[in-house]
């Protein structure tokens, strides 16, 4: 099968456009051919490496993924071959205390698809069918595999951890970003009030046009939480939504007493200070996780079905020029997620 792989960690350089062997399905897996998968910033940290990563190589980058089933295994069930399905990353074993009583992304021996194990730039994928949801006939392919990952992450993370209401106060640092224009949406299909922070205005345009109510500049706020609090009458918010990572502290400033940060990564730096005094005196919560349960999965990749969150869609790249991709993503030039075609 055609695939980009790497092996040896680095820059772009190192994605190479070749032929790998195809995978077989084994019992209760189902072979899907693929004919989209979406980029993430994790792609280019696993490509670049950290100390004390663990990889099988040579590495197929790529966390989504939605195609057509083209075999099953043995005794794989639920699915037949030509059925369009989109796939879920977070990969419980489906054995362990965790996922039996369905907090499968807290599973014992997790693994995210692409990180930790071969993953979607490729023509063909392996996955228990546990893993596959049915796309249906009408519905774009490139927005199921756009939507995936980050729609269940900003999902699990903003309904089942931080517990969203009507009526509450959102503020979201960044706009472009995959996981926050998921969350502009999802917090405005809660009946919250959104405000967003980014880098420049027609990012923030973008993001108006998803639905944010408040819109704060701070390529011109050099102390954008003071503006939040202004904009807010100087309530601050109820929930920040921050996955940047060193621009914490800003957002324990912009939450109101008894508020929640809610945070699914680092996209700064993972190593940061912020000041203790701000969490223990307004009764501060930071609330942490990663990806989703395959109940949050089927929730919210029906919303998306149903038209009720619609996935942004940036640039489509064949899948040959995948580094090119990752360059745009890693500049953060995009507005939405980058999907690669798989022909």
């Amino acid at each position: 099968m055609k695939t980009i792989l790497f092996h040896n960690h680095g820059g772009p350089e190192v994605l190479e456009y070749t032929n790998f062997p195809a995978p077989q399905p084994k019992p209760g897996e189902a072979l899907v051919r693929l004919h989209a998968a979406a980029l993430n910033r994790m792609d280019i940290f696993v490509r670049n490496g950290w100390p004390g990563i663990k990889l099988e190589l040579p590495h197929i980058p790529g966390a989504d993924g939605a195609g057509v089933i083209a075999e099953l295994g043995k005794d794989a069930e639920g699915f037949a071959i030509g059925d369009r399905v989109v796939i879920n990353a977070n990969l419980g074993c489906g054995e362990c205390q965790a996922c039996i009583t369905g907090q499968d992304n807290r599973c014992e021996t997790w693994h995210l698809l692409g990180e930790t194990v071969r993953g979607t730039y490729c023509e063909y994928v392996c996955l228990p069918t546990r893993q596959l949801l049915k796309v249906p006939n009408d519905f774009d392919l490139h927005q199921a595999a756009a939507a995936s990952l980050v729609y269940l992450t900003a999902w699990h993370s903003m309904v089942t951890r931080g517990e969203v209401k009507a009526g509450e106060t959102v503020a979201i640092v960044g706009a472009g970003g995959g996981v926050n224009s998921a969350s502009i949406q999802i917090a405005k299909y809660l009946g919250a009030t959104v405000v967003v922070i980014g880098s420049n205005a027609q990012k923030l345009n973008q993001a108006q046009a998803l639905g944010a109510d408040i819109l704060i500049d701070r390529s011109k706020e050099a102390d954008w939480a003071k503006a939040v609090f202004l904009a807010t009458n100087k309530r601050g918010v109820d929930i920040v939504v921050d996955n940047v990572g060193t621009t914490f502290q800003s957002s324990l400033r912009t939450l109101r007493k008894g508020g929640r940060l809610l945070t699914v990564g680092n996209s700064a730096a993972p190593r940061f200070e912020i000041d203790n005094r701000y969490i223990f005196a307004k009764h501060l919560s930071i609330l942490g996780s990663t990806m989703g349960t395959l109940k949050d999965f089927s929730e919210v990749m029906g919303l998306v079905f149903a038209g009720k969150l619609k996935p942004v869609l940036d640039k489509t790249y064949s899948l040959k020029d995948a580094a090119i991709a990752q360059e745009r993503l890693w500049s953060g030039e995009n507005f939405g997620k980058i999907t690669l075609d798989i022909p």
